[in-house]
């Protein structure tokens, strides 16, 4: 997201007191986490309060996933993909829309093709990730 949103601070406070956002330290809590973050994903024309929020309980969710779950230095770009697509029951047509080409998106789930900067930017984008998730392959 790389606008500027016009967050009414009231607002905010009232979502931010409704949910109580806070560092993560159970798999309980991880969970419950990930449905709070996944119900504002899921709203059509989410605020720019929302929006804020949603941006909080990714970075919390992201500092939790990056102590319980880190990535194994060694895989690939390609590996991480098929694994958030699994964890997020993601299909390679939604994948094909992020990016989209169909073309595309099947040269990169089969390993026939690498993801670019541009690809790599488009699904970041499309799964709320830091970009770093889909780095380049060299």
């Amino acid at each position: 997201m790389s606008k500027a949103l016009a967050v009414d601070e009231r607002r905010y406070a009232r979502l931010l007191r409704q949910s109580l956002p806070r560092p993560i330290r159970t798999e309980r809590e991880y969970e419950a986490m990930k449905q709070r973050l996944l119900a504002v994903d899921e709203l059509d024309a989410p605020s720019p309060e929302q929006e804020e929020l949603a941006e909080l309980l990714a970075i919390l969710i992201q500092k939790y996933e990056d102590r319980h779950y880190p990535l194994d230095d060694l895989s690939t770009p390609r590996e991480r993909l098929l694994a958030l697509m699994q964890e997020r029951a993601s299909s390679q047509s939604e994948v094909s829309r992020a990016l989209g080409s169909r073309s595309q998106a099947s040269g990169i789930l089969t390993g026939r093709r690498s993801i670019s900067k541009t690809q790599a930017m488009k699904l970041a984008d499309y799964f709320r990730t830091p970009v770093v998730f889909c780095k380049i392959e060299q």
